[in-house]
């Protein structure tokens, strides 16, 4: 698998904190909705910085376990019912029909091999097992208020450069729509979606995460030709500006469940 393009500076904990500011709140609540609770046996795909294990671990209690896995374990930590362990989801093996939740944020979105890293996760469900995704639209990024109208125009220029940068690392900048049909390709079943976008205010927890994603990047950025440093500059000024509103990226939670019994053409048979 390629590298994870943000993962190379030493923004990677400060990015990772913002996400968790903005994302963990509805990634909970579609948890719940799955019914998460005691007993259960999750598998947290590409952990971060491990705020979903730890909710996880609350819900399920003593009785239950979850397995949390990143290329890059750093930010994770054991304890009594979480297991860390590092792990590729596109090369290495995963226990088959184990668990009764598998999670993934914000990952698939990244490999080229997503497909293959999906499949891995079906067959690791245990029947009647869920499935739950939470992956972004990209090209959804919106400027929502500005004093200033030429401040939109050089954002608008910084998203291109950045969903270019993305794509040239392999990644599928619409995949949060994708994901839908993807899932059931590979025979799940109560499969449903939801997409949410809210406002991102600059000095705020979002602003700030595009704010780190424009340091990470920079030099991809500007190797795009779409944008030049004073239009980087520019950009952070804004995002620091509370009048500066976006709209976050489209976030699409897509979720299915493996058959109780065994279905013809079902994806871990």
């Amino acid at each position: 698998m390629n590298d994870y393009v943000f993962g190379a500076t030493d923004l990677v904990d400060q990015q990772r904190e913002a996400m968790q500011r903005c994302l963990d709140p509805n990634t909970f609540t579609q948890l719940e909705s799955l019914g998460v609770g005691p007993g259960w046996r999750c598998l947290d795909v590409g952990g971060g910085g491990g705020s979903v294990a730890n909710w996880l671990a609350r819900q399920v209690g003593t009785t239950g376990s979850v397995l949390v896995t990143d290329t890059a374990p750093d930010g994770l930590r054991s304890t009594e019912i979480v297991e860390v362990r590092q792990h590729d989801i596109v090369t290495d093996d995963l226990p088959e029909a184990e668990f009764d939740l598998v999670h993934a944020r914000l990952v698939l979105l990244h490999l080229p091999e997503r497909r293959r890293a999906l499949a891995r996760m079906v067959r690791a469900l245990r029947p009647g097992g869920w499935l739950l995704l939470g992956e972004f639209d990209c090209t959804w990024l919106r400027v929502l208020a500005t004093t200033d109208p030429e401040a939109g125009v050089v954002f608008a220029r910084f998203h291109r450069a950045l969903c270019t940068v993305l794509e040239q690392a392999g990644a599928d900048v619409r995949w949060g729509v994708h994901a839908y049909q993807a899932v059931r390709e590979l025979g799940l079943v109560e499969v449903g979606s939801l997409a949410r976008a809210t406002p991102w205010p600059g000095g705020g927890d979002g602003a700030r995460w595009l704010d780190i994603n424009s340091r990470q990047l920079e030099d991809q950025l500007l190797g795009t030709g779409l944008v030049t440093a004073g239009d980087l500059d520019g950009v952070r000024a804004s995002l620091g500006d509370p009048a500066f509103v976006v709209s976050s990226y489209l976030t699409i939670s897509t979720w299915g469940r493996r058959p109780l019994g065994d279905t013809p053409g079902w994806a871990a048979r």
